[in-house]
């Protein structure tokens, strides 16, 4: 009965540790999600302040690969969120499935963020040099940043593509999986916000 009691014990603190344990890492990833809001934040605003300047331009052509990329990287979203629940339901054929099909989209994201900044070019409107202007460089400078996180969530995508493979993940040990797409949906969520700034503030 006592050695029955011991091991109950055991169960109990591994069990609250672990606990522990997940919240704290979905702690620092919020932690992490909030200061990047903040940057974003700070990055925009100073763009609106230097629309005062003589110097902005404000009848830039908005690239229509951008406008693309929005449905592109929102349809990424869906994709993953279906791929989370088909882990959770153990239908593993379906979740690796759709969790390449959101890589593949994710790719799909950042080809046409470089075909936007192509048409940029082309418009004459350059980001860097004697050509360039503050406008541009400021939004190269933002657009490039998001893209840096686009690059951080590819890569947790892939890890939790391995893992998947490896039958790491079910109903009861997701963590990897939602630390993932929480990133992903805020990735998402923050082009949706960088495109609407851009379209309608010039």
């Amino acid at each position: 009965m006592n050695n029955t009691l011991s091991e109950q014990e055991i169960q109990k603190r591994y069990s609250e540790e672990k606990a522990k344990l997940i919240k704290a890492k979905k702690m620092m990833l919020w932690f992490g999600i909030i200061s990047l809001m903040m940057s974003f934040a700070g990055l925009t605003s100073a763009y609106v302040v230097s629309k005062e300047r003589e110097d902005w331009i404000s009848n830039f052509p908005f690239p229509q690969a951008f406008i693309v990329s929005l449905v592109v990287i929102v349809l990424s979203s869906f994709t993953y969120y279906l791929a989370k629940k088909s882990i959770a339901s153990g239908l593993r054929k379906k979740a690796m499935a759709l969790l390449v099909a959101t890589f593949v989209l994710g790719v799909i994201f950042v080809i046409l963020q470089f075909k936007g900044f192509s048409e940029f070019i082309a418009n004459g409107f350059y980001f860097t040099g004697s050509e360039s202007t503050i406008t541009t460089s400021f939004i190269y400078l933002i657009v490039w940043l998001h893209l840096g996180h686009i690059f951080v969530a590819l890569l947790s995508l892939l890890v939790v593509i391995y893992n998947h493979y490896k039958q790491k993940y079910n109903a009861q040990n997701m963590l990897g999986v939602t630390l993932s797409v929480t990133f992903w949906h805020f990735v998402d969520i923050l082009w949706i916000y960088l495109f609407l700034f851009f379209y309608f503030v010039r």
